[in-house]
């Protein structure tokens, strides 16, 4: 498959680049065609601009400003997003990945009643979300009820990409963690991946 793996972490030696590492290695060993979105590393401005949003309704989105981004998205089978969880949400420059690269005419169409949007993502067959958060399980689970997990898989994909399957893995109470720890996350990353057809 061809598989993006989009990080969204500013560190370059941080816990979130080491399994983004574990990711593309795995994906690379067992043959797919890997293309790596680094956003702090590309500079990717994550604010939707006054041109992009008023053409949100438009018959044509004005993805003059991201079409390197768009193309990559549109032609992935696999997508890999790796990312921290702040606060329980996305980091500001991957929800602006979001909402400047899965815009309409791309990621989705309206419907011309303004009801239900019509999926795009064809093409997308594959999802894994990678993530560590500061806070113990049972508080993103029982207390929030996985508030980035659901926007993933109904918001997101649900929407754009109904067909795509989605798992998640994440990696808690990440401020105080073992090398044991880490290792055996890469390895759930690496048993996830290898799946992949």
């Amino acid at each position: 498959m061809k598989c993006l793996v989009v990080i969204a972490h500013p560190v370059t030696d941080s816990l979130c680049q080491a399994m983004a590492q574990s990711a593309i290695s795995t994906l690379t060993a067992k043959g797919h065609e890997v293309i790596i979105e680094d956003l702090y590393l590309s500079d990717f401005s994550p604010a939707l601009t006054a041109s992009e949003r008023r053409s949100y309704y438009s018959p044509t989105f004005d993805a003059a400003a991201v079409q390197d981004q768009i193309h990559r998205l549109l032609t992935a089978e696999g997508l890999v997003l790796v990312f921290p969880t702040w606060w329980f949400s996305f980091p500001a420059i991957l929800k602006g990945w979001f909402d400047r690269v899965w815009a309409p005419g791309i990621a989705y169409d309206h419907a011309t009643d303004f009801g239900p949007i019509k999926p795009l993502l064809q093409n997308l067959r594959k999802t894994l979300a990678i993530t560590s958060l500061g806070s113990p399980w049972w508080i993103d689970r029982f207390i929030l009820r996985q508030p980035v997990k659901r926007i993933l898989k109904v918001a997101l994909l649900g929407a754009c990409a109904p067909k795509c399957q989605f798992a998640m893995l994440s990696l808690y109470k990440a401020e105080s963690l073992t090398q044991t720890r880490i290792d055996s996350f890469c390895s759930r990353i690496e048993h996830a991946l290898s799946k992949w057809t």
